[in-house]
């Protein structure tokens, strides 16, 4: 049953919870994500990630992953006219080696310690992300930032940062397009990389399964605010509620 899909810790406080609630807020925080990242070209996972980590560490990375697969292609559809297919071919390699060093730390750390990681990580981003610092497009920025993705988004599905720090002052139907190839090809090999390790487990792939439709109306929703709502405000806004999110995840993981 859909109901069975969060196992918070016994004793934790989210054990005592509905998990129909628990549900309903994992739902919520795909089906934001899915706008920002439709409208913006990243913000899935930075948004969700950190929500069901706090919910049920033991789903991450690999429900994620799962869930994040659909939005990409979407773009892809609508905007493949605009990829840097020269920066997708720098970069797509370049996360092979991240993407191995991320199994072995999944197959590491206890489920607690990785949502510990997925909090530093997104406060992280979003340090960087309000530094906007540039970075010159170069084949040694985006090996560099191809690599640093592999490794974060196998480890804990977030690893739009550091190729969206890259390409952040590029136009935005490029920077969508771009973001979107990278994702599809690094979040397929991820998964792969998870499932031939054994961390995909039944569980988890019906907890993916199940947001899809959510990132499908996600992505219309997004289309839909393009044109009415700034990116900056998105951004603004998604990076609030993924530090509230970021920073719970760490005072649960200090605290027990």
């Amino acid at each position: 049953m859909l109901s069975d899909l969060f196992r918070p810790e016994p004793g934790s406080l989210l054990a005592s919870v509905d998990p129909w609630v628990l549900l309903a807020v994992a739902g919520t925080a795909v089906l934001a994500g899915a706008v920002v990242q439709s409208s913006v070209g990243v913000g899935l996972g930075l948004v969700a990630a950190p929500v069901i980590s706090f919910l049920d560490p033991s789903l991450m990375p690999g429900a994620m992953l799962i869930t994040v697969v659909l939005l990409p292609a979407l773009t892809l559809i609508q905007e493949w006219r605009h990829v840097d297919w020269r920066g997708i071919a720098w970069g797509v390699p370049a996360r092979v080696p991240g993407t191995v060093l991320g199994v072995a730390v999944v197959a590491v750390l206890e489920p607690r310690t990785l949502a510990a990681v997925v909090g530093v990580m997104v406060l992280a981003a979003v340090v960087l992300t309000m530094w906007s610092f540039r970075v010159r497009i170069t084949p040694a920025s985006i090996v560099t930032a191809g690599a640093l993705s592999g490794l974060a988004g196998t480890a804990t599905s977030i690893g739009g940062p550091p190729m969206a720090l890259l390409y952040q002052y590029e136009d935005p139907p490029r920077v969508r397009a771009t973001l979107a190839a990278f994702f599809l090809a690094g979040s397929t090999f991820s998964l792969g990389a998870l499932t031939i390790g054994g961390q995909i487990e039944t569980r988890t792939v019906v907890a993916g399964v199940v947001a899809v439709p959510l990132v499908a109306v996600g992505f219309v929703l997004g289309n839909v605010l393009r044109g009415r709502v700034s990116p900056r405000v998105l951004r603004l806004g998604m990076l609030g509620v993924v530090s509230l999110s970021a920073v719970g995840l760490l005072v649960r993981a200090v605290l027990g």
